[in-house]
């Protein structure tokens, strides 16, 4: 079925199914760096959602600007006549428009819900990093978010965190009910795996990049500590490691000083910046990388921790926020963990990671356990027993 476009009527009561709308306009954003994270997580949570048995009851209307989704069985897109990708344009279009579809249910997959919801709501966070680190955006997008999402989340039945990091984030900032926030964990695609070495050749040729490198995958800005994480490098180069560092990500704000720790220390040859890296090519950076360090001051999850763990990859990422919840935990950590602030320590983790085979066959195996708890059928299951949470539905 193609997609359709909807108006409130027709979205009328039924006796059968439990109608739940989800607001989906981020899928209208461009795919880049500055969307990536929560377009993703949006648009296979979409794909997933219909396939949860339990939710035999439920009927999603998908409402969406000029997302790549299309309707089916289940799922139906509603594409906004309305040139949501403006994003004050999106504002006006959630917070006037959408509270007038007939629903039993609304899910904001973007931090905000309607003021004026006239049916129970549920909300996604993904982080509070606009709190933390606020000079990342510009002073009307932080407006927006700080004053829409707490009053989303003060209103909304219930809160869904993509980690358990997050919920108590939203605990701790605005005294939220802890019973009140769900957990839905980000997944790992399919096709984060293991690949034919042969295609890893190919690939290291094609790119121009070296047999032994630490990756990086991320935006380059300030919260990804990666002034720390040259230092640390700079300390394996002259330690007399042969390794190349990678910085796979867009430049962000501020990265005015990055670029100059790598000019000081004299690293332009030793560290490449490829820029963004489409999804689809990651499972080769992932593939091709010695280790990938992921020494970040806050995530609201940290996604490429697991998805180079699902590729066979050693991990070395910081022990805070959900970073540590990603790697797992106890006998299943899968990830060496460091203090984000102290560089020798990262040094000396990368250079285990790199040096010691049993290290990394044990961080290998482990790696694997690890992502295969995380999948996106799980993420819409979890959404789904939220939901129904929401609705006082069985």
């Amino acid at each position: 079925m193609g997609s359709v476009r909807y108006n409130p009527a027709m979205v009328g009561p039924s006796l059968k199914t439990w109608r739940v709308g989800i607001n989906a306009h981020l899928l209208s954003r461009e795919a880049s760096y500055r969307s990536a994270g929560i377009h993703g997580y949006i648009l296979n949570l979409l794909r997933c959602l219909p396939a949860v048995p339990e939710a035999a009851d439920l009927q999603y209307i998908a409402f969406v600007g000029q997302g790549q989704l299309e309707s089916g069985e289940r799922l139906r897109v509603a594409r906004s006549a309305w040139p949501t990708q403006r994003p004050a344009v999106r504002v006006l279009w959630e917070q006037l428009a959408l509270p007038w579809y007939r629903l039993d249910l609304l899910h904001g997959l973007g931090f905000v819900n309607p003021l004026l919801a006239r049916c129970p709501s549920v909300v996604t966070v993904y982080d509070l990093s606009y709190l933390h680190y606020p000079r990342a955006l510009p002073a009307s997008r932080r407006l927006y978010l700080h004053l829409f999402t707490r009053a989303s989340c003060r209103r909304a039945r219930r809160i869904i965190a993509i980690s358990e990091s997050t919920r108590r984030d939203l605990v701790k900032q605005w005294g939220l009910s802890p019973g009140k926030i769900g957990v839905a964990r980000p997944g790992v695609g399919e096709h984060f795996r293991p690949l034919p070495p042969a295609q890893v050749v190919e690939f290291r040729a094609r790119r121009g990049l070296p047999d032994r490198f630490i990756l990086h995958v991320g935006t380059l800005q300030p919260r990804k500590n990666l002034v720390r994480l040259v230092q640390a490098f700079e300390k394996l180069v002259s330690a007399g490691e042969s390794i190349t560092l990678v910085l796979a990500g867009d430049k962000g704000w501020m990265c005015a000083e990055l670029l100059a720790e790598i000019e000081r220390l004299k690293l332009t040859v030793d560290v490449l910046q490829p820029g963004f890296v489409p999804e689809e090519e990651l499972p080769f950076w992932y593939n091709a990388a010695a280790v990938v360090a992921y020494p970040s001051l806050y995530e609201g999850f940290g996604l490429p921790v697991v998805e180079a763990m699902a590729c066979g990859t050693p991990v070395v990422a910081s022990n805070v926020s959900a970073m540590p919840e990603a790697a797992g935990y106890g006998e299943r950590r899968a990830a060496l963990l460091v203090d984000p602030a102290d560089t020798d320590a990262m040094a000396d983790a990368l250079h285990e990671a790199l040096t010691k085979d049993i290290l990394r066959e044990e961080l290998r195996v482990k790696g694997f356990q690890q992502a295969a708890t995380l999948t996106w059928f799980n993420t819409a299951a979890d959404t789904v027993a939220n939901y129904r949470l929401a609705m006082g539905a069985p």
